[in-house]
């Protein structure tokens, strides 16, 4: 697979390539962890949600959560890419406090999950297409407390043996616009699927970020790993300032070491964590409590038929039926509680071809611009799908202007209420009697002769004159009329 081409980044000796590999640990939504029945609950006390195996007491042995299997494979299924029907749990064996059996049961060299591939959304239309080398389960390690005590860490398990999903992407990133896309695109596949809920500060979704340059074209270069990413505008800085770190070192006549490195969000930087370990230095080899994974071709046929509908197809089908933008569609599909919530809106509406497009403009730049302005998401909206699909359907009806119902959804935001019945109540509705809309245009023609010569030489000018017809009749005046007679009454 050909990497789509990226931002090249100016360095003293000419132009440089970035190269780019991601490495996504996405913990698996089930209620208990991969080998035991313990709680996989967010926020429980320290230790209250560990079971014997996850604290590897003797003689303690995993048992496969056949849920996990299944989400793993749904996820591979939603990434395009090949299912193994056999895999093989493996023994990666490291020292470290959080790690009470002195391994991480994981998959090496027979994962459940083997080649896809992603295509992201850029700026401009362009797309690129990431491709996947493998999706493997793996339990989790603890967690090291270091602020409990001034001499001592406290060692918190709830989190050991959870199940996790590490999805490794091909190096065919090639900037930070394309990892941020990327990660996006992938938290976006995986809570549609529901496979993992994709939250980044409670860190159900992190990243481990392989960094390197090259002279384009040129070959790959000595890669440095950022470890644990839980922000995807900190995975762009990160990846900014590791690219001319190594290219600032390159062209002092320096080496890149390869190493495990971390991102100081203060200081916007990366620093040394310790030297980078390969594969070997693990020793892995197959965990002997464990048969290998085997599954048949109708499981998976089977979890393939009742996937949900995913972001891409999601997409194509806004386009082909309401005759969005790309850009719209894309927009709309980003979470799927946003999509569901655009064609809730649609199902109230008498014609969804004829509206999806207004009512697309209406969600996207009223009702989100709104909500990210008061820093809320789509759950907490104060306007509902149906009180939303009211007003876009008063506009449809010609009730109420354009104008009018922008005013209309300033109440029903902060007041709440039926629209319809507002309009009433408040006498919102649109003016289209010709014969009081045509007082108001004479009024303003009399008052307004050089505008009136004006428009007769360059009729494109007849805007200003709607401008201060609606203006005179607060909003009121049906806009089409007022085209209508202004043309007439001007001769042009």
């Amino acid at each position: 697979m050909t990497a789509t081409s990226g931002k090249l980044i100016k360095g003293a000796t000419g132009d440089w390539e970035v190269v780019i590999g991601m490495e996504i640990h996405a913990q698996v939504t089930s209620k208990s962890k991969l080998f035991s029945g313990a709680s996989t609950a967010f926020g429980g006390d320290p230790n209250t949600h560990v079971s014997l195996v996850d604290a590897a007491m003797p003689g303690m042995l995993p048992v496969i959560n056949e849920e996990c299997v299944r989400q793993a494979v749904r996820t591979g299924l939603g990434l395009n890419a090949k299912i193994n029907l056999r895999s093989v749990f493996d023994r990666k064996n490291y020292f470290y406090p959080d790690l009470p059996q002195g391994y991480q049961i994981s998959q090496y060299k027979s994962p459940v999950v083997g080649e896809g591939e992603v295509t992201v959304e850029l700026e401009g239309g362009r797309t690129a297409t990431i491709g996947i080398e493998r999706l493997h389960l793996e339990q989790d390690a603890g967690k090291l407390l270091h602020d409990q005590s001034p001499s001592m860490s406290f060692v918190d398990l709830n989190r050991s043996g959870v199940a996790l999903m590490e999805i490794v992407s091909k190096p065919d990133i090639r900037d930070a616009e394309q990892a941020k896309a990327y990660v996006t695109k992938l938290r976006s596949i995986l809570r549609y699927l529901g496979t993992c809920d994709g939250d980044m500060e409670k860190g159900s979704l992190r990243a481990d970020v392989n960094v390197s340059v090259r002279k384009p074209g040129g070959p790959l270069g000595t890669r440095c790993e950022i470890k644990n990413m839980n922000s995807i505008n900190f995975i762009g800085q990160a990846i900014e300032h590791e690219a001319r770190r190594q290219i600032e070192i390159i062209e002092d006549g320096g080496v890149i070491e390869q190493e495990t490195r971390l991102f100081d969000p203060n200081k916007g930087e990366t620093r040394s964590m310790r030297s980078k370990e390969e594969a070997h230095d693990y020793r892995y080899f197959p965990d002997p409590d464990l048969l290998p994974l085997e599954f048949s071709q109708s499981f998976v046929d089977e979890l393939k038929a009742h996937l949900p509908e995913l972001p891409d197809q999601k997409r194509a089908r806004f386009i082909a039926d309401f005759g969005l933008s790309a850009y719209d569609a894309s927009v709309l599909v980003a979470e799927r509680e946003s999509a569901a919530f655009y064609e809730t809106v649609l199902s109230e509406l008498a014609d969804r071809a004829r509206d999806g497009k207004l009512a697309a403009n209406w969600v996207i730049n009223e009702l989100f611009g709104r909500l990210n302005k008061e820093g809320r998401d789509i759950a907490s909206s104060p306007v509902s799908a149906g009180q939303l699909a009211d007003i876009i359907a008063l506009i449809g009806e010609g009730t109420i202007s354009g104008k009018i119902a922008k005013d209309l959804f300033e109440i029903v935001w902060t007041e709440g209420g039926d629209p319809r019945a507002l309009v009433e109540q408040r006498g919102m509705k649109q003016v289209t009697d010709l014969g009081a809309i045509e007082k108001v245009v004479d009024e303003i023609i009399a008052a307004n002769p050089d505008k009136v010569a004006q428009a007769q030489a360059k009729p494109q000018l007849v805007g200003w004159f709607v401008g201060q017809v609606m203006k005179s009749s607060g909003g009121k005046a049906n806009p089409q009329a007022v085209n209508d007679l202004l043309k007439s009454k001007l001769g042009i």
